[in-house]
């Protein structure tokens, strides 16, 4: 194959993919569609507030350029990220764009990694650490006073897990490690279930609440303000 027309054919196919997601709503829906699931067109079109019809052109532009696939169930179509690397190629430009996440929103990753993310969950990992309630380092772990504060507040760590109670996760948006592992996942669980945070319609992105703020500054010091 001629080097020259190969890398021609590479060029127009980038610019392509990048066209694509030069578009505020088809960006909007990929990063919606970071959540792992399947929507209909429908879902998309509430959550970016136009038309069905409007819609359905974007995501007829987004499986045709190979970032979506569809699945029909019945009378019903379903649009889902192709794979991994679309995913990896959606968070890279994501972090990117500083703007794409607010200072208010925390991203969820999908439910196979279940824990926070985003400034919130490096502001829970310092406050831990400062409290002696965790240890970080290159072998993460809960100190006794840690397990003790689980049990105080309420928080029950799933036992029997195949997932390391702690571990350190890099956060893709601030390029810092946060607490992960059953802990990590066990405190996401808690601010979802106690309506410290809330989940914003069907994404992964979480909001704090008013008596989350109240709450995670009770329980760890944090600053409402900041959170």
């Amino acid at each position: 194959m001629d080097i020259q027309r190969a890398g021609q054919d590479v060029g127009v196919d980038l610019a392509g993919v990048a066209k694509l997601l030069a578009d505020g709503t088809r960006a909007a829906f990929c990063l919606a569609l970071l959540d792992g699931r399947a929507w209909t067109a429908n879902e998309l079109a509430r959550y970016a507030g136009i038309a069905p019809s409007t819609a359905t052109s974007h995501l007829n532009l987004l499986v045709n350029g190979g970032l979506l696939v569809e699945e029909r169930h019945g009378r019903h179509r379903y649009v889902r990220v192709t794979d991994r690397r679309v995913v990896e190629l959606i968070e890279s430009l994501a972090a990117l764009a500083h703007s794409a996440v607010s200072a208010h929103v925390h991203w969820r990753p999908p439910a196979d990694n279940s824990h926070l993310a985003g400034t919130v969950a490096l502001a829970i990992t310092d406050a831990m650490v400062e409290r002696e309630l965790l240890e970080w380092g290159p072998e993460p772990g809960l100190t006794g006073k840690g397990a003790r504060w689980l049990a105080e507040t309420g928080i029950t760590v799933p036992t029997g897990s195949r997932r390391s109670p702690v571990r350190s996760c890099l956060d893709w948006t601030e390029r810092r490690p946060h607490l992960a592992g059953t802990v990590g996942a066990a405190l996401c669980t808690h601010a979802l279930t106690t309506g410290w945070m809330t989940r914003i319609g069907t994404t992964r992105a979480l909001l704090v609440t008013p008596a989350g703020r109240k709450a995670w500054h009770d329980h760890l010091g944090l600053p409402p303000a900041g959170l």
